[in-house]
């Protein structure tokens, strides 16, 4: 394990596990919406973006943390170690309303509410995002490691397992 992306539904605790297992690496780790957001809550763009995650693959070992499903595939193809978090809807709205009023490393600025988009898209991952990544998931699992979490506890067990 050197190159590791978390992916998931918001919420669902891949900022939290990408921390954790930071810290138990030492590997530098980033965070796409970090990247993508200016503090003005505008973004960069698609080209600058992209530029970025590129020198971030020529590293010898990283975290990135994440979902971004358009550049999901090129992440896919450059790592070797894939946490997905796959957790009820439900699990995600709440840990998305626990971050509110919180300031985060991956992002600029402090939610005070939770976003109708953000929840939008929260209730509609399992329909719109997870078929596409357990499709890409098997497409390179063959030469990547795939861990599946279906609850924040099995992530921390898990990292008790490497700790």
């Amino acid at each position: 394990m050197q190159k590791v992306i978390i992916i998931g539904c918001p919420g669902s605790g891949k900022t939290t596990l990408a921390e954790k297992l930071n810290k138990i690496t030492g590997f530098p780790l980033y965070y796409l919406d970090a990247i993508w957001h200016k503090p003005d809550k505008t973004h960069i763009t698609r080209e600058d973006f992209d530029q970025y995650i590129s020198r971030i693959f020529d590293m010898p070992e990283w975290i990135i943390d994440g979902n971004y499903n358009r550049t999901l595939e090129i992440r896919l193809r450059q790592c070797d170690t894939v946490f997905l978090f796959d957790l009820p809807t439900e699990l995600c709205i709440q840990g998305a309303t626990d971050r509110l009023g919180k300031g985060r490393y991956d992002l600029p600025w402090i939610e005070k509410e939770l976003d109708p988009a953000l929840k939008q898209a929260i209730e509609e991952f399992p329909l719109n995002s997870l078929p596409r990544i357990y499709a890409l998931l098997e497409k390179y699992s063959e030469d990547k490691k795939v861990i599946v979490f279906k609850s924040r506890e099995a992530a921390d067990d898990y990292l008790q397992t490497i700790s």
